[in-house]
């Protein structure tokens, strides 16, 4: 929840270029809406599903960068998304996805 703005913000700060910044804003708003949901009664994404959104968003993230380096040539945005998938993965290998029980 905590990393979802600053992903967002990161490409007006960097200077981005087009492409990228859609990219990089819309996985921000992928991890956020993620998330949001996945804490409290009414989540929609049942927790044994979630781990698979998690390393499917950090692989869309740094195969996604991989392209934009690759056509565009901006090897910044690329650094900046394949090191947030790396994060995504690292960060999803080490978090246990149980729900308490009555919730």
């Amino acid at each position: 929840m905590i990393a979802a703005p600053g992903i967002m913000v990161a490409p007006f700060l960097l200077g981005f270029g087009t492409a990228a910044t859609v990219l990089t804003v819309t996985i921000g708003a992928l991890l956020m809406g993620l998330a949001l949901q996945a804490e409290g009664p009414s989540r929609s994404v049942p927790a044994s599903a979630h781990a698979g959104f998690d390393y499917t968003l950090a692989a869309t993230a740094a195969i996604a960068g991989l392209a934009i380096g690759a056509t565009t040539g901006e090897w910044g945005a690329t650094t900046f998304l394949v090191g947030i998938g790396l994060a995504l993965v690292a960060l999803t290998a080490f978090t246990r996805f149980t729900v308490a029980r009555g919730v």
